[in-house]
């Protein structure tokens, strides 16, 4: 008789589709988990990182951490800047064939552009 699945087996099925942007459908090929059961473990995992890290790195800065962030801006010769967006090219390798040439570039790979905005210490 099988139990439920494994700790282990649930973070990689929540990881793996966050990482790698599957589809729920996909885990079961791999890890041998329903659709259903992998959102739902991706569900929870969420609300875990969110329940441990959502107070210090979640929130919106308060009046002591922009004052740090202006002030470190200033230093490097950014008056007035909180932040800065940072971008890269990520190879797309499982994209669509019907999408290759929409987000295909000069290198003639399928790539997708990731954006974030940070400071120097990650808020």
């Amino acid at each position: 008789m099988r139990q439920g699945a494994t700790a282990l087996q649930k973070c990689t099925a929540a990881i793996r589709m966050l990482a790698y942007g599957c589809a729920a459908d996909q885990i079961d090929e791999y890890l041998k988990l329903g659709a259903t059961t992998s959102k739902e473990y991706l569900t929870h995992f969420v609300d875990g990182i969110i329940a441990q890290f959502s107070a210090e790195y979640l929130r919106k800065p308060n009046t002591e951490d922009l004052q740090r962030l202006l002030k470190e801006s200033k230093d490097r010769g950014f008056l007035g800047m909180i932040g800065s967006i940072d971008c890269m090219h990520w190879e797309w390798k499982n994209c669509p064939t019907g999408w290759k040439r929409m987000y295909q570039g000069r290198s003639r790979t399928t790539t997708v552009i990731l954006e974030a905005v940070a400071s120097r210490d990650l808020y």
